[in-house]
């Protein structure tokens, strides 16, 4: 019981709206998951890394966004941010554009076989995205143009498979277009 009756109120809302506590399953998950983080984030980052540079040599590549590249515009400030962290590297996320249109980068996507196309990025396994067809395909063409994504821009999320793995699906993928 409650003798404060706008307690009650604002506690009931807040149950009502974000729930009460945490599932044991879910916690027990969390928990699990938190024990393998740094590994796992390393590996992602590190395989990152390698994909990255691997992509910036690719004649089929127009260019690669990752800050870890000397190539990247913040790649210095990235360096610093680093150097006054517990940050051992990147992360895993990195953006690239494919060399042609739309046409192209939907063949590129759909030849991929270890990678999976997916607008929620961020597992342990490799996973892709077309912003323009995707998670912003309902912005405007302009719009989109304007903060640099174009129909041939790829959302890459590095997962924790063996980079080579990675990079060869890449290859055969970018082979096909």
């Amino acid at each position: 019981m409650f003798n404060d009756s706008q307690l009650y109120d604002d506690l009931h809302f807040k149950i009502k709206s974000i729930g009460t506590i945490m599932a044991p399953f879910d916690a027990w998950i969390a928990l699990r998951g938190a024990k393998t983080v740094k590994l796992r984030v390393t590996k992602s980052a590190d395989n990152a890394l390698e994909v990255a540079k691997w992509l910036e040599k690719h004649p089929k590549i127009e260019k690669v966004l990752y800050p870890g590249l000397p190539s990247h515009p913040q790649h210095k400030i990235a360096l610093k941010n680093r150097a006054n962290t517990k940050l051992s590297g990147g992360s895993g996320m990195l953006g690239f554009y494919v060399k042609g249109d739309l046409k192209k980068t939907n063949k590129f996507l759909s030849s991929l076989d270890m990678i999976t196309l997916a607008e929620s990025l961020g597992g342990v396994e490799s996973l892709i995205e077309s912003p323009a067809l995707m998670t912003h395909g309902s912005v405007p063409v302009e719009v989109r143009k304007s903060v640099g994504i174009d129909d041939n821009y790829c959302r890459f999320s590095t997962g924790i498979e063996e980079v080579e793995d990675i990079i060869s699906d890449l290859k055969q993928a970018l082979a096909k277009i």
